[in-house]
């Protein structure tokens, strides 16, 4: 992504064969889906006339030709209109340009329909006072997410250069993201990489699978850190970051997460949701260029289950 973010220079693609006939705002969103930018926040920009297709300002429903020009001038970002809330957080890290959360079990990371507070964003913007307006209105500060239920390390940008940085590492995996994770099943191997597209279920535009279809890029490693008769500890690092990966691409090796509501089995532990926790982070500092990675250990109740499951 271009550093030149507000009214200098418009970000552009060209239509590849594979994304001709894609709607517009569904391309510019998979665009710049490393940077964290909602479809929604693309379709406002679409409304203030921010895309162009082939020197036209285009309209959300617009369907792309392979070799299509596509540009976007993203507009100067409006004042978050998010209501801070004193929500208690757990800093890791914290200076001018970033911060690093532990964030617990349960909570949203940013507004969405259902979820107007309470989330991640609402606590940030009461803590920090600034944070990045890349992402408009709703998601201020936010470069990647993690799903409600699952617990660990995120990071968040206070001002747009920080924002640029992280998304551009981001885009070009060079941010360490591990995971600890209790799947079902015995692995039959030590280590390995799981390498399959994911797109959009056509069945439940909900949720998420393995697909060729509309797909994009994802790739998940893991290995095996401890056997627990019918389940395993597995540590799994990010190579891309789509949406619900780890949960889909384990339920697609047939080991899918202990606790998985959606993509799991109906098997009982003692915890509200996946056992999923980003435990290890790490980035390049986006102003003095110092390698920076934290870690924090396993929540109490995902501790729990593990040790429950020792002595059985």
């Amino acid at each position: 992504m271009s550093s030149n973010l507000y009214n200098e220079e418009p970000l552009e693609w060209i239509v590849e064969p594979d994304q001709a006939g894609e709607r517009v705002d569904k391309f510019v969103t998979d665009s710049i889906e490393d940077a964290g930018v909602s479809r929604t926040q693309v379709q406002e920009w679409i409304k203030a006339g921010a895309v162009q297709v082939d020197g036209k300002v285009a309209k959300a429903n617009v369907k792309v030709l392979e070799d299509n020009k596509v540009s976007l001038l993203i507009p100067e970002p409006e004042d978050a209109a998010i209501v801070p809330e004193a929500i208690p957080l757990e800093v890791i890290y914290e200076d001018s340009d970033v911060i690093v959360i532990n964030k617990p079990r349960g909570m949203v990371v940013h507004p969405a329909p259902g979820h107007s507070s309470g989330t991640l964003v609402n606590a940030l913007m009461y803590h920090c006072k600034d944070l990045s307006g890349i992402n408009g209105m709703i998601r201020p500060g936010i470069v990647h997410r993690i799903d409600k239920d699952t617990t660990g390390l995120l990071m968040a940008a206070k001002n747009d250069l920080a924002h640029v940085s992280l998304a551009e590492q981001l885009k070009e995996h060079t941010v360490t993201r591990k995971y600890i994770a209790l799947v079902h099943g015995n692995l039959p191997h030590d280590q390995g990489t799981i390498d399959a597209p994911i797109g959009r279920d056509q069945n439940d535009r909900k949720l998420f699978t393995v697909t060729e279809r509309n797909s994009r890029h994802a790739v998940t490693h893991f290995v095996v850190l401890e056997r627990l008769g019918d389940y395993t500890i597995v540590e799994l690092q990010l190579e891309t970051g789509r949406t619900h990966q780890i949960r889909v691409h384990m339920k697609y090796i047939g080991h899918p997460l202990a606790g998985d509501p959606v993509y799991g089995r109906n098997k009982n532990i003692a915890l509200k949701g996946q056992a999923l926790h980003a435990a290890i982070i790490g980035f390049t500092h986006p102003r003095s260029g110092e390698r920076l990675q934290f870690e924090v250990p396993l929540p109490a109740d995902f501790e729990h289950v593990l040790n429950s499951l020792r002595l059985r």
